[in-house]
C-alpha cells in the first residue's frame, strides 16, 4: 500500500469505537444483556438473542467492537448470537477465546502496509507468518491473515512475482501445520491506497500461480463492493480460492442493514450455496448498540 491515509490505518484493526458501545458494555458486565429482561435498556429489549442455526459460521472481528468491550466481553456476546468466534485476534487471546468454547477465526500477523510484494519486507513478514503458524497449529486454529502490502511502485506483474516467490517459502510451513494463509483483498480507493492486492482477479491469478489449498483469499465484501462490484458472480464463479469472508456496509462501513446498498441475506445465500465451510465475519463500525446491530446482522445473513 503507497503508505497509506494515517486515519484510514488506525481505523483498520487498531482502532475502536469511539463512543459508542457503552450500553452493551454496561450491560454485559452487570449481567443485564439478556434481551427485554428485567432492568435491560430500551436498545437491549430490542434484542432477543437467537443462536445461529444457519448454514454460515458467522464471527466478529474485535477490532471493530472492543473500544467500550473487552474480549471477555465480545466473547459473551458472540455466545448469545450463535457465533462461532472471534476474527483477527493474537496469540496472547486463544486461552480467553477457548474458555468461552470459541475459536478464532482469523490470526493476526505481519503489518497490512509491509506484505510480501515487496522483497524489502520479506524477512520481517515470513518470520511473523512462521511463528503466528506454529501458534495457530498448536491451538488447533484453522486461519491465518497475510496481505500483499503497499506497492511503493512496483508494478502489478512484478508485485504478483514477488507475492509468489515469497509465499511459496511460507506455504509448506502451512500445509505440514495444517494452517490455511489468507490474503486480504482490500480496497485502494477509499480506506487502503496503493495497495497491490486490490482486485479479486489479481488475487485469484495469484492463488493459480501458487497452487496450494493452503493459500487462499480473505474476501472482503465492503472492500470488493467498492473495487469492483457484482459480488455474487464474483462469488459463484471464483470462490474455490476464497477462505474466508469479511462483512461491511458500503458506503460508510457500518451496519449491513437497509442504509447501504448491498443486500446481504442474498449475498449470505450466495457464499453458502457454494458448500462453504469455513468461517463468515462481520468487520463494520457500528453506530448503534453493539449489540443490536451484530444481533441483527447474524439474523440477515443465517440463511
Amino acid at each position: 500500500m503507497t503508505t497509506p491515509n494515517k486515519s484510514s490505518e488506525m481505523t483498520r484493526r487498531s482502532f475502536g469505537l469511539g463512543a459508542i458501545g457503552t450500553t452493551a458494555s454496561a450491560a454485559v458486565l452487570t449481567g443485564t444483556m439478556t434481551g427485554a429482561g428485567q432492568g435491560a435498556t430500551a436498545a437491549e429489549a430490542a434484542v432477543t438473542p437467537t443462536p445461529n442455526k444457519g448454514r454460515l459460521n458467522q464471527s466478529l472481528c474485535k477490532w471493530c467492537y472492543d473500544r467500550n468491550l473487552s474480549l471477555d466481553d465480545l466473547c459473551v456476546i458472540a455466545k448469545e448470537l450463535g457465533m462461532v468466534g472471534i476474527d483477527l485476534l493474537t496469540p496472547k487471546d486463544f486461552e480467553t477465546v477457548k474458555k468461552h468454547g470459541l475459536v478464532c477465526t482469523m490470526v493476526s500477523s505481519h503489518p497490512l502496509t509491509d506484505g510480501l510484494c515487496d522483497p524489502k519486507y520479506w524477512d520481517k513478514s515470513l518470520a511473523v507468518l512462521n511463528e503466528t503458524i506454529e501458534a495457530t497449529s498448536a491451538a488447533g486454529f484453522r486461519n491465518v491473515i497475510t496481505f500483499s502490502g503497499n506497492a511503493r511502485g512496483i508494478d502489478r506483474k512484478t508485485g504478483m512475482k514477488n507475492c509468489a516467490e515469497a509465499l511459496k517459502k511460507i506455504v509448506p510451513v502451512a500445509e505440514k501445520k495444517n494452517v490455511i494463509l489468507n490474503m486480504e483483498l482490500l480496497n485502494s480507493r477509499v480506506d487502503h491506497g496503493d495497495y497491490m492486492c486490490d482486485l479479486s482477479a489479481w488475487g485469484v491469478e495469484l492463488c493459480k500461480e501458487v497452487g496450494s489449498d493452503h493459500f487462499k483469499l480473505l474476501f472482503d465484501i465492503y472492500h470488493m463492493q467498492i473495487m469492483e462490484g457484482d459480488i455474487i458472480r464474483t462469488i459463484q464463479r471464483d470462490h474455490k480460492y476464497f477462505g474466508h469472508y469479511h462483512t461491511g456496509g458500503n458506503p460508510g462501513r457500518h451496519e449491513i442493514d437497509d442504509t447501504q446498498e448491498l443486500y446481504y441475506p442474498a449475498v449470505a445465500k450466495a457464499i453458502a450455496d457454494t458448500g462453504y465451510d469455513g468461517y463468515f465475519a462481520h468487520e463494520f463500525i457500528p453506530v448503534q448498540d453493539v449489540k443490536v446491530g451484530l444481533a441483527e446482522a447474524v439474523k440477515r445473513c443465517t440463511v
